[in-house]
């Protein structure tokens, strides 16, 4: 079962208008005895243009409205008249929308800031009138230009959410719990697999510092194959900065078979790497959720020993460790931005050992 209201792909059919035919016509007056050719021009087709809309978290109104077809050009007229444009349809998308060619799957576009425009399918030029053809040795053109046909395709939208820091583990994990204590976001939580069925954004602000932190519904082995939800919103995870990876110590404390914290975080890991290499070398911290569990140092420490693994311990029930795990992503983050802007300068300033004309 999946959240209804939630659509992260769909393929729609976009189809612009076309341009408008030139017109044939000349000047007939009782004492304008060569008047000549006054055909007008046809008019420019509607295009279909994408628009970032930052309003907007989900591809639900695409997906309820698969074609989209543009206004053609009106034809033009005679003296002179030029045809009325065609009416250009906007279709709003949420950030972080990617555009692909249907067939191809070729990546066409990326909409990630609001207001931004990208023609999805171009308007067909308006054809000239036999006015446009006349000239001193051509006095009577008795033609015109027919008008140029409109782009149509078939395209593919996917929905990657823009945030800055993904959370990640399995499910039941403390994912929701976590981001409904640092933020204002309210997921669904229940105590049962895979209450969370879409991804989830909530705004942390550390000081004057803020940051998007997604929830990413619960991965499995497999997820990369389609086994579970997980398959669907890895995609998800490929625009963050950072990642938290949270483990639950419940199963390794109940013995469960096949469960432990070693376990957990390397079958993770694995689902990331045959998704993506290069998520598998986004940095991330490792985060042991559920701490008021597990009260004892000691039995933390032999845990973690056993496992051999070193992470944070912390609690969204008892809020232990949530405040220094928001404070450290705040600076992890910083220094990432500052490192971004600072490249962006190099590559942007004129090379020195270039000399000047």
């Amino acid at each position: 079962m999946s959240d209804p209201d939630f659509i992260d792909e769909c393929t729609i059919y976009v189809c612009a208008g076309d341009g408008g035919r030139g017109c044939v016509s000349f000047r007939r007056e009782k004492y304008v005895p060569r008047g000549g050719p006054n055909g007008g021009n046809g008019g420019r087709g509607g295009s279909i243009v994408f628009v970032g809309d930052s309003g907007m978290s989900t591809l639900f109104d695409a997906r309820h409205r698969k074609h989209y077809k543009a206004q053609r050009g009106a034809h033009g007229q005679g003296a002179r008249k030029n045809g009325r444009s065609g009416r250009d349809i906007l279709v709003h998308l949420p950030l972080g929308t990617v555009v692909r060619e249907a067939s191809s799957g070729l990546i066409l576009h990326e909409l990630l800031s609001a207001g931004e425009n990208w023609i999805a399918a171009q308007g067909g030029a308006g054809g000239r009138g036999n006015a446009c053809f006349a000239t001193s040795t051509r006095q009577a053109p008795g033609y015109a230009e027919p008008g140029i046909s409109g782009e149509e395709r078939w395209l593919r939208l996917e929905l990657k959410v823009l945030a800055d820091v993904g959370l990640l583990g399995f499910p039941n994990a403390g994912k929701s719990t976590l981001i409904s204590r640092v933020s204002a976001a309210r997921p669904r939580i229940a105590a049962y697999p895979f209450t969370t069925l879409r991804p989830h954004l909530g705004m942390v602000e550390v000081g004057e510092a803020r940051f998007v932190l997604a929830d990413i519904p619960g991965l499995i082995p497999g997820a990369h194959l389609g086994v579970g939800l997980g398959h669907r919103f890895l995609r998800h995870v490929e625009r963050t900065k950072l990642l938290v990876h949270l483990l639950d110590p419940e199963p390794a404390l109940r013995r469960e078979q096949d469960r432990s914290l070693s376990s957990d975080y390397r079958r993770i890991r694995e689902e990331l790497r045959a998704y993506s290499p290069e998520l598998d070398e986004r940095p991330e911290l490792v985060c042991i959720a559920k701490a008021d569990l597990v009260p004892d140092p000691e039995q933390r420490r032999l845990l973690c020993e056993e496992n051999g693994l070193s992470g944070r311990w912390i609690s969204a029930a008892t809020g232990e460790g949530i405040q220094e795990l928001v404070r450290e992503l705040g600076q992890r983050l910083a220094k990432h931005r500052a490192q971004e802007t600072a490249a962006s300068e190099r590559e942007a300033a004129p090379n020195e050992s270039t000399p000047n004309p």
